[in-house]
């Protein structure tokens, strides 16, 4: 990673694909593409699903181009969508957000290997609860917009990370085992405003889904401006 390297990432929209680009940035790479995989399933093992299509918000307000691509969203299919993304791309290597998720890093390494690309993953192996307290003192403004783990109830949906939050993940993480940076599929986050944001996502209308025993907080209008607004909330379900 010494080396300066032309980069796409893939952006879901959450906290650690835009974080991994402000690293990246810092490291002296340049981030030409986010690339966002658009699953029709919403079990896919490897894209995350929840108001993705503020992905294009997020890269306008980064100034970076955007690729987005439908994929069937099936168990190692999805794979082939993403490498068809990332092949007539100009680039030495593809950004991953992963923090300890060998599923998600293995695969795409083995993508980049057969296209003769690099893997970087700036967060691999960090401390989860200190990323999480260093995105707050950046100011990333990171809300909670899906949970499916025993604890987090409907009260989580449209909750913004700050240190509050970061005591209460690390209660749940005692004594119901999640893992706090939500590498096991307990939560999906959305980052609403960072230092990589010429212009914050304000949401104008949303509207909180709850079945049973999980839940997502989706967004049905926004649109990019200076200040972030109140936290918009309708109940379904």
């Amino acid at each position: 990673m010494s080396r300066h390297m032309r980069l796409a990432s893939l952006l879901s929209g959450g906290k650690d694909s835009v974080h991994s680009i402000q690293l990246a940035l810092e490291l002296g790479h340049e981030v030409t593409y986010a690339v966002t995989i658009f699953p029709e399933r919403d079990d896919s093992y490897m894209f995350h699903v929840p108001n993705l299509w503020l992905t294009s918000l997020q890269a306008a307000s980064m100034g970076i181009g955007h690729i987005r691509r439908n994929s069937s969203g099936r168990k190692e299919e999805e794979l082939l969508d993403l490498k068809e993304a990332l092949r007539p791309l100009e680039i030495d290597g593809v950004l991953a957000g992963a923090i300890a998720s060998n599923y998600q890093l293995t695969r795409v390494a083995k993508i980049c290997d057969e296209l003769g690309l690099e893997v970087v993953a700036p967060l691999w192996g960090a401390d989860a609860e200190s990323l999480l307290r260093q995105m707050v003192q950046r100011s990333y403004r990171i809300m909670i917009v899906g949970v499916y783990a025993d604890g987090m109830g409907p009260e989580w949906l449209g909750r913004i990370i700050d240190p509050a939050t970061i005591e209460d993940l690390k209660r749940l993480h005692s004594e119901k085992g999640i893992n706090i940076s939500f590498e096991g599929g307990e939560a999906e986050t959305l980052v609403l405003d960072c230092p990589l944001f010429s212009s914050c996502i304000v949401i104008d209308s949303a509207q909180v889904c709850w079945e049973t025993c999980r839940g997502e907080y989706l967004i049905k209008q926004a649109h990019l401006g200076k200040e972030p607004g109140p936290t918009v909330r309708e109940r379904s379900g």
